[in-house]
């Protein structure tokens, strides 16, 4: 891995005063390395837009939190670029690595001495009128939930072309084992281990309380009809790109063709990961 693309959190000084001690010790090691545009330029280097680097590099770097990743990971999955994410974030369950382990961390990765964990990523397609209006990719998560003034929406739910439900709720969270650790665990949904092929589909504030999260195979279809009259409801893709939806419109969610390809360090355990960023067995 001799090409290394290095992406930021934009609006960060942290991620330049890392790269200033970094770059130096990259190029020393015989690697090129790639930087986004903006930090460049507050590094008075030259830089690269995002979708360049994501073009020619053998890995990135994420310096940020787990929503710089989560941008990235839409990026680069279907090139199969590798990615390490260095957490200058606040909860970071996806950015694992931190500030202190940066340096360690980066020679374990050149010399080879890291796992590279492939996450499952799911594509969610809009329908109106017969006619598929976008298609796109997500590592967390797809939710469909109404807006501020919206009352409880109606969404009828196919798995498989089976009729499951027609959820009456505040939204619905289709979530892959990554995602599980994020809103879906917030709305009550359980936590997957992160390489699971499994697909987590949790109601929000369900109007009947006996509906419950439901976990399906990774080769299931997922089909959701949105039945409400309000067209206060939206669709949200990994929390950063939505779109508003319409009564009739169809959202079809299955498995991507692509995987995310996370580098962690060998000696990561997730439990004491989950011990850490949840506070578990604290007072």
């Amino acid at each position: 891995m001799k090409k290394i693309g290095i992406i930021c959190k934009p609006g960060r000084r942290e991620p330049q005063e890392i790269l200033r001690e970094l770059l130096p010790l990259l190029r020393k090691k015989g690697c090129e390395t790639f930087v986004d545009s903006e930090t460049a330029t507050a590094l008075n280097i030259n830089g690269f837009s995002r979708d360049e680097i994501a073009s020619f590099v053998d890995l990135v770097l994420v310096l940020g939190g787990d929503g710089t990743m989560l941008n990235v990971s839409r990026l680069v999955a279907e090139k199969g670029i590798p990615i390490l994410g260095i957490n200058l974030g606040s909860l970071g369950f996806i950015t694992e690595v931190s500030r202190d382990e940066i340096f360690s961390a980066v020679d374990k990765v050149l010399s080879g001495d890291c796992v590279v964990e492939e996450r499952l990523m799911l594509s969610a397609a809009i329908h109106r009128d017969g006619i598929k209006l976008t298609e796109n990719t997500v590592l967390n998560d797809v939710v469909i939930n109404k807006g501020a003034l919206a009352r409880i929406i109606d969404l009828e739910t196919n798995i498989n072309s089976i009729y499951v439900t027609t959820f009456k709720a505040d939204g619905l969270i289709i979530s892959t084992p990554t995602g599980s650790t994020a809103y879906s665990l917030a709305a009550g949904g359980p936590i997957l281990y992160p390489t699971l092929e499994s697909i987590v589909l949790t109601p929000i504030c369900s109007h009947t309380l006996t509906n419950r999260p439901i976990v399906m195979p990774d080769n299931s279809k997922i089909e959701i009809i949105i039945k409400s009259l309000s067209g206060d409801v939206f669709l949200t893709l990994d929390g950063q790109v939505g779109f508003p939806l319409l009564r009739g419109d169809v959202i079809e969610i299955y498995k991507a063709s692509s995987k995310t390809k996370l580098l962690v360090p060998s000696e990561r355990d997730y439990f004491k990961v989950l011990r850490t960023k949840l506070k578990w067995g604290e007072r």
